[in-house]
């Protein structure tokens, strides 16, 4: 076992479970916040164990996964404007608790739960399908068009699931005024991808044709 990895992995997780605590807990001024204990449990036991299940099976890929820094300019910025909405949604979400503002009904919140952890189980099979899938935008050595499985639907699965499970937060969180903030998160997804794919037509063979053959990004029949 890789334990630099491995110490890496963990910090990382840690420092993740500390801030969107603090982001939650801290505006809401109380721990009674249940919808944020419910929120951290479905976000962070799944990606505790699928941090394990990496560590065993295939530590390249989390090594790649945990490179977070952009080396596309536009994409740095993309990275900013999302850690922006996220603080803000979360931050708005411990707030609406604390003062009563508006609020989703518990059914609702257990709903999207459910979506979230359906989300959650997409984004799995992204990654088994997927091993080139870091959190950069590059092309890497060898890599290859993948043209099947949830690839021969969408070209982006991935945005796919994480689009679903971003906007699943804050309604597991019982905040509609956060769900409005979330929604910003589709137009700075949407440069993502157009700046993503312009870098992988023009460095992974085959792409230009991939595009052509899956017509849509993450969105089957609408996008």
């Amino acid at each position: 076992m890789d334990k630099r990895l491995l110490i890496q992995s963990l910090a990382k997780f840690l420092l993740g479970v500390a801030i969107v605590g603090l982001l939650i807990f801290l505006p809401a001024g109380s721990f009674r916040y249940w919808q944020g204990w419910l929120l951290m449990g479905i976000l962070f036991v799944p990606m505790f164990i699928a941090g394990l299940v990496m560590m065993a099976r295939n530590p390249e890929l989390l090594r790649k996964r945990l490179n977070a820094r952009e080396q596309e300019a536009e994409q740095k910025t993309v990275v900013k404007l999302s850690g922006l909405l996220f603080c803000a949604a979360f931050v708005v979400a411990g707030l609406n608790w604390r003062n009563g503002w508006w609020s989703l009904p518990d059914w609702a919140v257990w709903v999207a739960a459910g979506l979230f952890l359906a989300s959650y189980l997409l984004y799995a099979e992204v990654l088994r399908e997927n091993t080139y899938l870091s959190r950069t935008i590059e092309v890497q050595e060898n890599q290859k068009v993948i043209d099947t499985g949830l690839y021969g639907i969408v070209r982006h699965p991935m945005y796919m699931a994480t689009t679903i499970l971003f906007l699943a937060m804050p309604l597991v969180l019982a905040s509609p005024i956060s769900f409005i903030i979330m929604l910003g998160y589709i137009p700075v997804i949407a440069k993502r991808i157009k700046n993503e794919e312009k870098v992988l037509e023009e460095g992974l063979d085959g792409y230009a044709e991939y595009k052509k053959k899956v017509k849509y990004r993450i969105l089957p029949f609408i996008w």
